[in-house]
Parts: structure tokens; sequence; C-alpha cells
């Protein structure tokens, strides 16, 4: 009885120890298929991973193709749109030179006699240029228009009166119709025809007379009026350059001076801010004035100005003159400006320019 309880506790522990090994085994297999699996997915999925990117690569390049392409129909496109305008332009052209050519067949007039004529012209003009070149070189130094002053007095300035572009800056403030303030105040309340003949202004009037006809013939020049505004003597020519030779102008100039009558204050500012206007700055300016200004841009806010204000006044202008300009001042002295003198010696001196100071019989 004891040996059979024996063999059975010993099948038992041989059937528990089978099936524990069987149960291992079975683990073991699982875990060996799991792991496989696992190994399967990781190289599976940097497979995917490897396809996608290369994917995404060939997207970009893709993309970047095709703004490539874009770009190149946009330039396609300008490109189109200029040979159509080009092409319309030359058929403009050959419609204006076959109507050219049906007038031309029309008059009756053969080629030779067209090339013949145009020769003759350009011969003509080529003797024009050379005369005028010749007169110019003759005229060297020499008045663009007579001007004798009283007793046939010319006196030697050191005025540089040369240059391509000159600009005259005349000053028709009312203190130039005298010297002193007190005779300024009485010739205001005068009849404008005695204004116009007043001792200072007139002088003013013979100095621009002076300068004019002392121009080169072959130069330009420009005639400017300032007090609290600035505008050229000829109405509508503030945009141009006008020419020496012209003597017309040069008398119409003269004449519309001595029709205007000096009033109001002096803003020199205003005077060389007008310079800008002209198609091309001058090489050379001449300023006609008795002292430093009354106002800069706009007139000051009280009614009185001061020495000083004067003085920033007129440093605050001369900064919009054009760089390396020659300024000549000719200076017709007001009493109870001190600084004035100076200040232009300073500014003819710094600027390469001349300074002068008439006396009453001159020119």
């Amino acid at each position: 009885m004891a040996r059979r309880k024996r063999q059975a506790s010993t099948f038992n522990l041989s059937f528990l120890d089978i099936m524990s090994c069987g149960f291992g085994a079975v683990v073991l297999v699982f875990l060996i298929i799991d792991h496989s699996l696992e190994i399967e997915i990781q190289t599976v999925n940097a497979e995917v991973l490897a396809e996608v990117n290369l994917l995404d690569e060939d997207i970009r390049e893709g993309e970047a193709g095709l703004v490539r392409l874009r770009n190149a129909l946009d330039e396609a496109d300008l490109e189109i749109v200029e040979a159509d305008g080009l092409a319309r332009r030359i058929t403009e052209e050959l419609d204006e030179y076959e109507a050219l050519i049906a007038s031309i067949e029309e008059s009756g007039v053969s080629e030779t006699d067209a090339v013949t004529q145009l020769k003759a012209e350009i011969n003509q003009l080529e003797e024009t240029i050379r005369l005028l070149q010749e007169a110019a070189e003759a005229e060297a130094g020499r008045s663009a228009r007579e001007f004798v002053g009283e007793g046939n007095r010319q006196y030697l300035t050191g005025l540089n009166l040369g240059g391509d572009r000159i600009i005259i800056l005349v000053d028709t403030s009312a203190s130039m119709l005298a010297n002193q303030l007190i005779n300024v105040i009485r010739l205001r309340s005068m009849d404008e025809a005695l204004q116009k003949q007043a001792g200072k202004w007139t002088r003013t009037l013979d100095t621009v007379d002076w300068l004019t006809a002392q121009l080169p013939v072959n130069a330009q020049f420009q005639v400017m009026t300032f007090d609290t505004e600035a505008a050229p003597v000829l109405p509508g020519t503030q945009t141009q350059w006008l020419e020496v030779a012209d003597t017309p102008k040069l008398e119409a100039i003269s004449a519309a001076l001595r029709e205007r009558v000096p009033a109001g204050g002096t803003s020199l500012y205003n005077a060389f801010e007008a310079l800008r206007a002209l198609p091309s700055p001058p090489d050379n300016i001449f300023l006609l004035t008795d002292g430093l200004p009354t106002q800069a841009e706009r007139p000051p806010r009280g009614s009185k100005v001061s020495g000083n204000q004067r003085l920033q006044f007129f440093r605050d202008a001369i900064r919009r003159l054009p760089s390396n300009v020659p300024v000549n001042i000719v200076l017709f002295p007001m009493e109870g400006d001190p600084m004035a003198a100076s200040e232009y010696w300073q500014l003819a001196q710094a600027s390469s320019g001349s300074f002068l100071s008439p006396s009453i019989d001159w020119p």
C-alpha cells in the first residue's frame, strides 16, 4: 500500500515536471516568435520610412520644378508682351515711313534731289555753327549788349563774369529805395513814379544792365527778383535758362525791372530755394542786395526782427545754395545793418566769389 502511494507520488511529480517543461517550451516558442515579429516589424518600418523619405524628396523636387516652370512661364509671358509692343511700334514706324515715301513720291521729288537738299542744309548749318563759334571767340570778354555808364566810365571791379549758366538775383524789397530807413519810409508813402526814380533803386537797375552787358555771348543766364518771394523777371521762365545772345530778352528784362517798385521784406532763403527750379544748377551767382534778410522761408511771428535773428536767417539761407558755385556780392549798404558787409564778404570768400560795395556813381 505504501509502495503504491510512493509510485503515485512519483507519477504526480513526473507529470508536473512534464507539464512545467511543456509550458516553458511554449513560452520560449512564444518569445522567439514575438522577437521575430518585432524584428520584422522594425525592418518593415525602416523600409517604409525610407520610401516615405524618398517620396518627400520627390515631392520637394516636384514643387521646385513647378516653381521654375511658373517663373519660366511668367518670363515667357513678359517676353510675349514685349514682343507684341515691339511689333506694334515697328508696324507704326513702317506705316509712318510708307506714308512719308508716298508723300515724297506724290511731291515728285526724287531721292537724289532730297539727298542733295539735305546735304545743302547740313552744309549751311555747319557754316552757321562755324560763324557762331568764330563770333563767340571774337566776342569773348566783350558785351552781349551795349551799356555805357555816366561820363563813359567803366571801373575795374574784379567781378568774375564767366560761366556757362549765370544767375543774377536782385533784391526788390522796400529797403532798396534808400540807404536810410527814414528815407525808405518817406518814399513808400510817395507816388510810384517817384519810387521808381529813387537813387538807390536806379543804381541797382544800372548795375543789372551793366552785368548783363558783360556776360559772355555764348553763355546762358537768368535774372530773378526776390523780396518775401522769388520769381524770374520774365514770367513763365522759372524753369528755363535764357540765351545771352538773345538781345531782345535782355532788353525785355531791363524794361520789366524798371517797371518794378521795391516793396516788402527780404527772404534770402526763398531766393536761393528758387534756384532749384532751374533745369541745371548755375555755375556763377550774382547777388544784388543791401543787407541781411528780414525773414526766413516764412515771415517771423513778431513785428520786429532783431539783428541776431537776421544773422540766423542769413546763415540758414546760405545752406540752400548749390555747392561749389561762386557767389559774387554787390552790396548797397543799408544803415543800421553793421553785420551785413562782414557776412557777405565771408560768403564771397568761402565760395571763391567776389565782393563789391559800389560808390554812388557806379557803374
